[in-house]
């Protein structure tokens, strides 16, 4: 390491007194006593004006700032820079303070958010206080933003952040987002021993995905999960309890048991886990434990309490009974192998756009494939606001059903070359959608901030999530842009309005649809019929998008009769479901096309599941063993046939629900209820398995003393004592021909 101890003296005169250091190699550890010269000239200013450039290539510096006059306080003026413009050597700049300093304090960084640690060694816990930096965007004589941070070191009596010494003070920019990898990168070694030791979580895939965005700055401000206060200020007035506007809440739920096993209470430190790897994500020091009013979240926060929404539906069969609330330190963030260029955390894409000197910003957020249409309208928003485009889609979780998100890559890469050369950019955004509307556009606004945006297009039913159980909309097709209208000032971001897009053919062109003269003809395809001319074949006109893009989706989602399917037979034993099984493998592998998988119940339980026995816990992992499997193959395009009894409702709908998200284009999932009653299943019971159930020997079996409960909603129901096996076959046949997947 390079040392460094350096007198600086001020007369209080213009210019300012300039400093610089800078090493291209080692670490360096300065010492800097800022002190008045001595002169003979009266002072032009009261106060000792400092400029100090610091230069760091890929090496972290370490600077002590003392304050040896008396008379006056100084200004010192920081500049962070670094040859390579990598923030990594930058995330390790520290500055301590004697306690003697005290005054303002600037800092110009690469990234206006770039990580600088303010120190003051000689503060101590008897102080009743620290010294601390509080931080703004600096802006120009004109009042505008730009690149730095200003404020003025202070004495108070503000608390430190969890695991931190307490004279210890992390700078962060006000209103984007803090990197908490970077900020808690000096304690990752003693985060790491620390979750050996301590309770640990297994997060879900939407709380994984909550997680990156909290740990990355994304979600700035929040620096971890709502607690109680929090989550019911958000709930009820689209505000944290400190007034900051935040519209959706961002929960860590957590069931009773763990509770219970875990002890979880206020100020229980736990371990936070990568779902996929087991890595140790973060640490979360528990503010409370809480029990969420669920239906009042799903009216206030989505509009109504109707399981047609994906949220609200998400939110009563998955969410869990508890919340924990409480703020994180970081430890790394969840590790990708997809699309790993295009993965930017805010401050890496700050720091691409100040690189590009793009100054503004308009970011299009999307969850869909783009077409011809998005092009244009991204395009026209860019030259009405003399700015470049960021084409930021989602890659979390998204509406049930939407194109997966590789496909969805693709098609974006595809179209990025249709854009003017150096026009547009894309990253994608690891965010777990609501699909909450108006109070989600203000969210993703918010986000788009936090990753240097500087206008935010709002278009036609954004983020909706389609038809209620009344077959409305549920919300207003405009209400998320007059929504983002009324909190426009406090967003900081400028919303950029738009219509939908309409197809001129006259002029080849495309235009709002507000903005067509009356009388023009215009071509559209809905979402709905791009899917049928995709499932068919049919011919989609380049006038809608361009042939890169439909032959990426074509190559995703292949007509019909190369998809695959599934054929749930529910029964009970004995009825029938069985050699329905083996003659419907039996007519699709003489039709050719598929290869045919038959998944029997017995089967399942000999070679997945032999260690499970017939509770309702136990029955149901059986069956989504059973259904995940038969989304592997589905989504290869196979015809799979399961056959497991499946006597709870509950179960066969998460079977449903495991094939259809996670089945791909082989999604196509049918409930075929084999009806047969009871007594004709006992009565031709050769194995004597119910003649033991009723005798006792034989516990908990379906239909005698464990209950099947009859499907509420079927594809097709079939009984053996009424149809023969053929008949039923070919009814099933037809289903599928039906729904052309034959």
């Amino acid at each position: 390491p390079i040392s460094i101890t350096a007198n600086l003296c001020n007369d209080r005169q213009s210019p300012p007194t300039l400093a610089r250091i800078a090493s291209t190699r080692g670490a360096i550890d300065a010492k800097l006593v800022l002190t008045e010269c001595a002169t003979e000239r009266p002072p032009s200013n009261s106060t000792n004006v400092y400029d100090l450039y610091i230069s760091n290539s890929d090496a972290p510096l370490s600077l002590r700032i003392e304050h040896a006059s008396p008379t006056s306080e100084p200004l010192l003026y920081l500049n962070v820079s670094n040859a390579d413009t990598s923030l990594s050597s930058i995330a390790h700049t520290s500055v301590t303070l004697d306690r003697g300093f005290e005054g303002d304090f600037e800092i110009q960084a690469p990234s206006s958010s770039t990580p600088v640690v303010v120190k003051d060694e000689d503060a101590t816990d008897e102080d009743g206080g620290v010294r601390y930096v509080e931080m703004e965007k600096m802006r120009d004589e004109e009042g505008r933003e730009v690149n730095g941070l200003a404020g003025k070191v202070l004495w108070g009596s503000r608390p430190a952040l969890p695991g931190r010494q307490r004279s210890e003070v992390y700078v962060k920019m006000v209103g984007e987002g803090e990197d908490l990898v970077l900020r808690d990168l000096p304690l990752r070694s003693e985060l790491l021993k620390e979750v050996e030791t301590i309770p640990e979580l297994i997060l879900t895939e939407r709380q994984l995905c909550d997680l990156e965005l909290i740990l990355n700055g994304g979600f700035s401000p929040l620096e971890g999960f709502l607690n109680e206060k929090d989550y019911k200020s958000v709930v009820e007035t689209l505000r944290l309890a400190d007034g900051t506007l935040f519209s959706i809440p961002v929960n860590l739920d957590i069931s009773s048991s763990d509770v219970e096993q875990l002890g979880i209470k206020p100020g229980t430190r736990i371990a936070l886990r990568d779902p996929r790897d087991d890595a140790a994500l973060a640490i979360i020091t528990v503010d409370d434990v809480y029990t969420p009013d669920k239906v009042k979240e799903a009216v206030k926060v989505f509009g109504a309490d109707d399981v047609a929404h994906p949220a609200v539906s998400y939110l009563h069969k998955h969410v869990r009974d508890h919340y924990i609330g409480g703020k994180v330190q970081a430890i790394q963030p969840p590790t990708h192998f997809d699309y790993v260029a295009l993965r930017f955390t805010p401050t890496e894409l700050r720091a691409h756009f100040k690189k590009l000197a793009w100054r503004r910003v308009v970011a299009f957020q999307t969850r869909n494939p783009m077409h011809r249409a998005h092009r244009e309208l991204t395009v026209r928003a860019a030259r009405k606001r003399f700015a470049n485009v960021l084409i930021h889609p989602v890659v979390g979780l998204t509406k049930p059903g939407d194109v997966d998100h590789y496909t969805r890559v693709r098609v974006y890469q595809a179209i990025m070359p249709k854009y003017p050369n150096g026009m547009a950019h894309l990253a994608l955004l690891p965010l777990a959608m609501r699909m909450g509307g108006p109070r989600e556009a203000i969210w993703h606004a918010i986000i788009r901030k936090n990753y240097g945006a500087t206008h935010f297009i709002v278009g036609r039913d954004h983020a909706g999530p389609g038809k209620n159980s009344k077959g409305e909309d549920f919300y207003d097709p405009y209400e998320a842009q007059v929504l983002v209208e009324k909190y426009q000032s406090e967003l900081n971001i400028e919303m950029v309005p738009f219509q939908q897009m309409t197809y001129l053919p006259g002029t080849d062109e495309y235009q709002p649809v507000d903005e067509v003269p009356k009388g023009i003809q215009t071509l559209d395809i809905s979402g709905t019929e791009l899917r049928r001319r995709l499932r068919t074949g049919a011919p989609i006109p380049e006038w809608f998008s361009y042939p890169e893009v439909v032959k990426t989706l074509r190559e995703s989602y292949p007509p019909r009769t190369k998809q695959g399917f599934v054929l749930f037979l529910t029964g009970l034993h004995n009825s029938g479901k069985d050699v329905i099984g083996r003659a419907l493998q039996t007519t699709l592998n003489q039709q050719g096309g598929r290869s045919v998988s038959l998944l029997l119940g017995e089967t399942v339980r000999a070679e997945l599941s032999a260690e499970l026995g017939f509770s309702p816990e136990d029955r149901h992992k059986n069956i989504s063993r059973i259904a995940f499997v038969a989304a592997e193959l589905t989504r290869a395009g196979a015809a799979v046939i399961a056959a497991p009894i499946a006597p709870y409702e509950s179960a066969r709908n998460a079977a449903r629900d495991i094939i259809t998200h996670s089945g791909g284009a082989g999604g196509n999932f049918f409930l075929v209820h084999v009806a047969t009653p009871l007594e004709h299943c006992e009565k031709t019971d050769r194995k004597g398995s119910y003649a033991k159930a009723r005798s006792g020997e034989i516990k908990g079996f379906t239909g005698i003393d464990d209950v099947y409960e009859t499907p509420l909603k079927t594809d097709l129901t079939v009984d053996i004592t009424k149809q023969t096996i053929p008949e039923i076959v070919h009814s099933i046949v037809l289903l599928l021909e039906t729904n052309g997947l034959l």
